[in-house]
């Protein structure tokens, strides 16, 4: 990796966020060791974020901008590393999940991930085959970036549909999953959040193949993202979103209204305890 002054800013958002960290500082005047004592971070950590070898947490932009009185530029540059740590066929549903007035979801494995807690997506994440900790590192973040969606003046209506078994799958250990659990219940007293469970009673359900999520955004066709094996498949086609929206129905008559499905999520969370 290049020293700082050689490193292309240009070459990823990674490497123009290190680049305008040391404009940024090198304008207030500070060195990385002052810096590392406004904002409890290292130094080292400084020095790793400025050569594009480090990946920032939003924390780090949101002292870095205060401690530099950069008016939240670098708090402006975080999503764009947060789309970076996310597969380039995820990309279009970023921009598309961050539009929708409506999102309605059907997930028969895990707890989506606009509702997931730190610790849960973190054990996902860290699930998959050969991924290394760095780059679970990034993925969290960009998860945990894509639920502010739902903390904005205006968010949008979440309708999520679960397969009980998303209840007992011991993802994360006891503890994991208990908090998981309650964070869906305080996720549900949110009036723009719906969540209903499918009993595991039933078996075999329309639902079974995979999840999916339907998003509705304004004067434009619905869109639809089909989740499979470490992949997804976003698409507007007409006649695949005719096609999720008549199997989202097909599952929702399946589920319990709202009010027995957060029995069945109280119950779970009795039974992590």
């Amino acid at each position: 990796m290049p020293a700082p002054a050689e490193l292309d800013p240009t070459t990823s958002p990674l490497a123009f966020f290190g680049a305008e960290l040391r404009k940024f500082r090198q304008r207030a005047g500070v060195s990385q060791e002052d810096l590392a004592n406004s904002i409890s971070f290292s130094a080292s950590l400084i020095g790793f974020v400025e050569r594009a070898q480090r990946f920032p947490s939003r924390d780090f932009a949101e002292r870095c901008d205060k401690a530099l009185e950069s008016n939240g530029e670098l708090l402006r540059l975080w999503p764009l590393l947060t789309r970076e740590a996310s597969p380039p066929w995820f990309h279009g549903w970023l921009d598309v999940e961050h539009q929708a007035h409506t999102l309605r979801t059907w997930q028969p494995l895990v707890v989506p991930g606009l509702l997931q807690t730190e610790e849960y997506a973190h054990a996902v994440i860290g699930g998959e085959p050969r991924i290394t900790e760095e780059d679970v590192a990034k993925r969290l973040q960009a998860r945990m970036e894509r639920q502010t969606i739902l903390a904005r003046d205006k968010p949008p209506l979440l309708q999520v549909v679960l397969d009980e078994c998303v209840l007992l799958r011991p993802i994360g250990g006891t503890d994991v999953m208990r908090r998981q659990l309650e964070r869906l219940l305080s996720a549900a007293e949110s009036p723009s959040i719906s969540i209903q469970v499918v009993p595991l009673m039933l078996g075999g359900t329309a639902g079974i193949s995979g999840g999916f999520v339907i998003a509705q955004l304004p004067a434009r066709t619905d869109t639809v993202y089909i989740e499979s094996a470490n992949y997804g498949y976003v698409t507007s086609h007409s006649r695949d979103v005719d096609a999720i929206h008549s199997r989202y129905d097909a599952i929702r008559i399946e589920a319990c209204p709202q009010h027995a499905s957060i029995d069945r999520i109280r119950e779970a969370v009795r039974a992590w305890s």
